[in-house]
């Protein structure tokens, strides 16, 4: 497993953040507390208008509908065929909606290439090691933002998004549509497990177990053939996308 998952690792980055912080009083530091969400949002715009690459990480999908999400997808794209270089990081239960997986996956053929999690992670926005957004509140969509301009600290907030975006699964896997649920069958399944042991696992009935199971082969296009093992095929998809 990847260094960066271990809690020693975080431990150091925490301890990063704690000395920065320490240098820094004293100092007038270049961090803005803005509670204004359009503000706010004018901001990032002003952002994206001069950036050349954006590392962006978001807990749950937008809000946005209709109109607005057209927009949103438009000045994403482009920004893209202006030559902004785009990584996001999102948690796996956007792809929970199949429309926002769908708009996911086609800015990803765009370029703004994105990576999915199943740990908890806060909105972040970073603009050319130059600028970041932090919300104020760890809470999905809550107004306000920290605007951060201060080197070090866009430095440690750089380093988590490599350390996130290093452990995280690439969108386009297969295993991305399943459900929480049927992510934690499949994990005992690729331990060797039998439907009634992963029953007794996660205290749920035997014909739970067959439903998930039978989810799983249906979500993951896998066809039923005498030629082909689904429970292997299953496996072998679940492992190309969290063994990194």
């Amino acid at each position: 497993m990847d260094e960066s998952l271990s809690p020693a690792r975080l431990a150091r980055l925490t301890e990063r953040l704690e000395e920065a912080v320490d240098k820094l009083r004293g100092v007038p530091v270049d961090v803005e507390l803005v509670d204004d969400a359009e503000l706010v949002a004018r901001r990032i715009a002003q952002a994206v208008g001069s950036a050349r690459e954006l590392r962006a990480m978001h807990p749950v999908g937008s809000v946005e509908q209709g109109r607005q999400e057209q927009r949103s997808r438009r000045d994403v794209l482009d920004a893209l065929r202006g030559g902004m270089a785009m990584r996001t990081v999102v948690h796996a239960s956007v792809l929970d909606d199949p429309r926002r997986t769908a708009r996911i996956r086609e800015l990803h053929a765009a370029g703004d290439l994105h990576r999915v999690v199943d740990e908890p992670i806060q909105q972040l926005l970073i603009f050319d090691r130059a600028v970041a957004f932090v919300r104020t509140a760890p809470i999905a969509h809550s107004p306000g933002a920290l605007v951060i301009r201060q080197p070090s600290l866009i430095t440690i907030l750089v380093d988590l998004f490599e350390q996130t975006w290093a452990r995280a699964r690439d969108v386009t896997e297969p295993v991305q549509r399943l459900s929480p649920r049927e992510r934690e069958v499949l994990a005992l399944i690729a331990e060797g497990r039998s439907n009634s042991a992963v029953a007794r696992a996660l205290s749920i009935t035997e014909a739970a177990v067959g439903k998930h199971v039978a989810g799983v082969f249906t979500k993951l296009e896998l066809p039923v053939t005498d030629d082909v093992n689904r429970r292997v095929l299953a496996v072998l998809a679940y492992l190309r996308g969290t063994a990194r």
